[in-house]
């Protein structure tokens, strides 16, 4: 049976899902991701998502571009084009998604809707992958061994 992000979801340590407004400090995001030791924040307005930053958005356009995170809204710097799954994507669907898109952090929203439900990284899905391949490889090989009927 493949896993899908709810599996994923349900299996995460932290079920909180960290998020800011685009009102929101850089500086002060920057102080949430690296408490909470993640990559990339999802940006929330009424309920709603609206954008995503990320490290690198903070590197490409508050350090190269000389402005201040003291002094510069999230809304300044967030990636607006954002690609979402839901909770019945399947592991290799966001995969997929996040090779073709070059992106690490995947916001998981209510299908119909844009609430946010969760936010995936990369390494949450190859984790995930390579949990399912290592038990398909020991089934696979108590099969060949005879063990399994």
């Amino acid at each position: 049976m493949m896993k899908t992000v709810r599996d994923l979801l349900r299996a995460k340590k932290s079920q909180d899902v960290w998020s800011i407004t685009p009102d929101t400090l850089v500086y002060r995001a920057l102080q949430l991701l690296d408490e909470k030791r993640i990559g990339a924040l999802p940006v929330v307005e009424k309920g709603e998502l609206v954008g995503i930053v990320s490290e690198r958005d903070y590197a490409r356009k508050v350090i190269l571009e000389g402005k201040s995170s003291k002094e510069t809204h999230t809304k300044e710097i967030m990636s607006t084009r954002i690609y979402v799954v839901t909770p019945d994507s399947t592991m290799e669907e966001c995969m997929a998604l996040m090779n073709e898109q070059r992106i690490r952090h995947l916001p998981v929203i209510e299908k119909g809707t844009n609430r946010l439900l969760g936010v995936i990284s990369i390494g949450d899905v190859l984790k995930s992958i390579i949990s399912e391949q290592k038990i398909m490889i020991e089934n696979l090989s108590g099969y060949i061994m005879g063990r399994i009927v």
